[in-house]
């Protein structure tokens, strides 16, 4: 007979009671701890997600084609200063050309004048000459006039000119002191950009390595979060599987209290309470094996954890720049050297603006020539128009007007070497505004000028800087976080340490109350198959139902009990059955 025979039946129910106590009692712990366990589970996840996507940020600004742009924008600035010796080379020679020109134009300007000082001379004389002549004396004051007129043309003409020689003149000096300085400085701020240009290229590059490489590790841990997660389920089958071996002992006090239950003699009452004890002791017993299996899988799982944390740390540093020498982030190195270019370039716009300056003001001075030249010509017209009248009116006074008719003659062929120069300055003014045209070439308007050029790759570096300080930061902040969570989930989902303890404690209990030996009660097949049905549909895993059966075999009534069931319960037991 079996073990548990010999024991009383009050002995036996509070045996039972006390057993779904303890089982109580472990069942909280196996809930309490695989919850806080799972609630640290999602913790580090939630801040797993946070380090990829600080990565991410990071990535993004990295691949962020407004830094490509500045590089491109940087590298065509490099070329521009690079040009500016040659290019400022050129522009002093062509200033050296205009103020040449403007010479040339000047020795015809003083000839005029000459010339004006000659025929007022001889208006003069006119006007001494026929002082005795009434109808010459208004006439001599008209050409005097027209002289005067004349000569007040030509000196602002001259004035135009000097005007423009000062402006030239002026820029080639400010040209030369450029010049030379371009020569000691733009090599080496060009040679230091490009060099800066290719460290910041190199460690964008460096950096985008190491973020592949910290979000390769993330992405692994996080596989491995998502897998402990899923693997936590062993602690909701343990549950259940409590709750089950609880829900065994109250249906056979059920049962015992019912009218099945009260057909049985006491030693049949103790044979079915003895298999009940070896029943649950099995389901005890294996839940424990599967418990001691998938915790250990997941507690070494965590730990892994641990390396991979301190491989996200090393690489986190690296990218802070924490263990590199230069300082790591070069964007402010080459922030300096743009900033050293953009006092050569503002020269530059200085430059260019004069030069600017110098081309309109020589267009506009040629505008004015042209206007002034055709008032000197209007002004020789009338007086050899003039002088021509008078000598006819001369002829006409026979010797009274010779001495005068000799005077205007003379004012006549002067008159005439006005167009001489004229004609040499309306053939210079051509010359005048190539010349301006050379000073200032044309330039792409819409770049905005080296200056503005360099202002905007500053600013986009000094910003790109600042994004990438900020990321780096932040994903320091996030990878210690990772870092500490990982620690303390290690700790939290050591599932062996006490909770197994507890659960091996209420298997040995269990065996120690169901004895060595299993009493027989295939007599009471029939009576127990109630009771069979109940405890069988309880079950949610495969594993339960084998074990129960090993230990009661199914009788022709309760045989189709579970096919009913799974069909009845659908789909939920079918999926329960391919999970478990």
């Amino acid at each position: 007979m079996a073990h548990a025979l010999v024991s009383p039946n009050a002995a036996a129910y509070t045996s039972g009671r006390d057993i779904s106590q303890t089982l109580e009692s472990a069942r909280g712990q196996v809930e309490e701890r695989f919850l806080e366990g799972g609630t640290v589970l999602l913790s580090v996840m939630d801040v797993l997600n946070r380090l990829l996507n600080s990565l991410e940020s990071v990535t993004t600004t990295l691949d962020n084609k407004e830094a490509s742009d500045t590089s491109a924008d940087l590298r065509a600035t490099v070329e521009s200063l690079t040009a500016l010796p040659v290019t400022e080379e050129n522009r002093q020679q062509a200033l050296v050309s205009l103020a040449h020109t403007g010479r040339e134009l000047r020795k015809h300007v003083s000839d005029m004048q000459e010339t004006m000082r000659y025929l007022r001379t001889f208006a003069v004389t006119v006007k001494i000459t026929g002082a005795g002549l009434a109808e010459f004396a208004g006439f001599a004051q008209e050409i005097l006039e027209r002289i005067y007129s004349g000569t007040d043309e030509v000196n602002r003409f001259a004035t135009h000119l000097d005007s423009l020689d000062k402006e030239v003149k002026l820029a080639t000096s400010f040209g030369a002191s450029v010049s030379k300085g371009y020569a000691d400085t733009v090599p080496a701020v060009a040679g230091a950009l490009r060099d800066d240009a290719a460290k910041i290229a190199q460690h964008r590059k460096d950096l985008g390595v190491i973020a592949r490489e910290v979000g390769a590790i993330a992405r692994a841990v996080q596989s491995k979060v998502a897998s402990t997660l899923s693997a936590l389920q062993i602690g909701d089958i343990t549950r259940q599987r409590i709750e089950h071996v609880q829900a065994t002992f109250s249906l056979l006090e059920d049962f015992f209290a019912g009218e099945d239950g009260a057909r049985l003699d006491a030693g049949a009452r103790q044979r079915l309470q003895n298999v009940i004890h070896h029943l649950t002791a099995a389901q005890m017993s294996d839940m424990c094996a599967n418990f001691q299996r998938d915790s250990e899988n997941v507690v070494k799982t965590i730990a892994s954890f641990d390396h991979d944390m301190r491989e996200i740390l090393k690489l986190r540093d690296q990218m802070s720049g924490q263990s590199d020498e230069a300082g790591g982030n070069f964007m402010r190195a080459l922030e300096s050297s743009v900033s050293a270019a953009h006092e050569i370039v503002k020269q530059v716009d200085t430059a260019s603006r004069q030069a600017d300056q110098v081309s309109q003001s020589t267009i506009g001075t040629a505008a004015k020539l042209s206007e002034a030249i055709g008032n000197i010509r209007a002004v020789k017209t009338d007086i050899h128009y003039m002088a021509l009248n008078t000598n006819l009116r001369c002829s006409r006074l026979g010797e009274e007007g010779k001495s005068i008719n000799v005077v205007t003659a003379e004012l006549r062929i002067f008159a005439g070497k006005l167009d001489d120069s004229a004609d040499a300055i309306v053939t210079g003014l051509p010359a005048l505004e190539a010349a301006a045209g050379r000073v200032a070439p044309a330039t792409d308007a819409g770049a905005g000028g080296l200056g503005e050029s360099l202002t905007s790759a500053v600013v986009n570096i000094r910003t790109a800087a600042n994004v990438m300080e900020n990321e780096l930061k932040v994903l320091a902040e996030n990878g210690r976080e990772v870092a500490t969570k990982i620690s303390l989930l290690i700790g939290k989902l050591d599932f062996q340490h006490d909770l197994g303890e507890v659960l091996a404690g209420c298997a040995d209990l269990l065996e120690g109350v169901a004895g060595t030996d299993i009493a027989d009660i295939s007599d009471l097949t029939e009576t127990i198959a109630p009771l069979d049905r109940k405890i069988f549909k309880h079950y949610t895993m495969v594993q339960e139902r084998n074990i129960h059966r090993g230990i009661i075999p199914a009788s022709e009534d309760s045989a189709p009990a579970p096919a009913e069931t799974a069909k009845a319960e659908n789909d939920e037991d079918l999926f329960a059955d391919a999970l478990f």
